[in-house]
């Protein structure tokens, strides 16, 4: 009987703190009740297109009012959630009086938010034509980094160049149309064809 009166009286102790716990338990319960339900997040959005565009030709003009190049596509088209344009078998064709014009296409290709940049993707091919001053040059890999108002260009990329009498294998290639520069970045081998007298 004596162990039963110790657990009474342990009893009769706490029994002070009953009515705070249960509010305390009550009043975490309520907080949860009441908690916003937590945002979406913007990961589920859609990979849809928006808008596309068939047979699109485009010109840009310089100050002056002249074509200073264009381009043409078959589709054009467009996805707003990470807001990429696609391009499928882009032509761009540099049209500077002061410099050689040259000739871009390839299979696909894809446009900067802004259009100030564009990569050109698979059986990608530049031709720098003859103007008189420059024998003309072509240029085959298979990703191009071009700038086209700075009428630049670059590659990481295998790529090889083929002129009347030379065919040389790089890796890596910065192209430079204003400045008439042509740079192969590394792995350079040429095989050289003779002049035929």
């Amino acid at each position: 009987m004596k162990g039963g009166g110790n657990l009474f009286e342990r009893m009769r102790a706490w029994l002070p703190l009953l009515p705070p716990l249960l509010l305390l338990a009550g009043t975490y319960w309520l907080n949860q009740q009441v908690q916003p339900i937590p945002a979406k997040s913007d990961s589920g959005q859609r990979h849809d297109i928006d808008y596309s565009v068939h047979n699109l030709s485009t010109v840009t003009m310089d100050e002056n009012g002249q074509a200073r190049h264009l381009m043409t596509t078959e589709k054009m088209w467009h996805y707003p959630d990470d807001d990429t344009t696609h391009l499928q078998s882009p032509r761009m064709v540099s049209l500077r009086s002061d410099r050689a014009p040259m000739v871009i296409w390839a299979d696909t290709g894809k446009l900067s938010s802004h259009g100030e940049e564009v990569f050109l993707y698979n059986n990608v091919k530049v031709i720098r034509l003859d103007n008189g001053e420059q024998a003309a040059m072509e240029f085959s890999t298979d990703y191009l980094h071009v700038l086209p108002d700075k009428d630049q260009a670059d590659t990481d990329q295998p790529v090889t160049l083929v002129t009347s009498h030379d065919t040389i294998h790089a890796v890596g290639m910065t192209l430079d149309n204003k400045a008439r520069l042509v740079n192969l970045l590394s792995k350079v081998r040429a095989t050289h064809e003779p002049v035929q007298k």
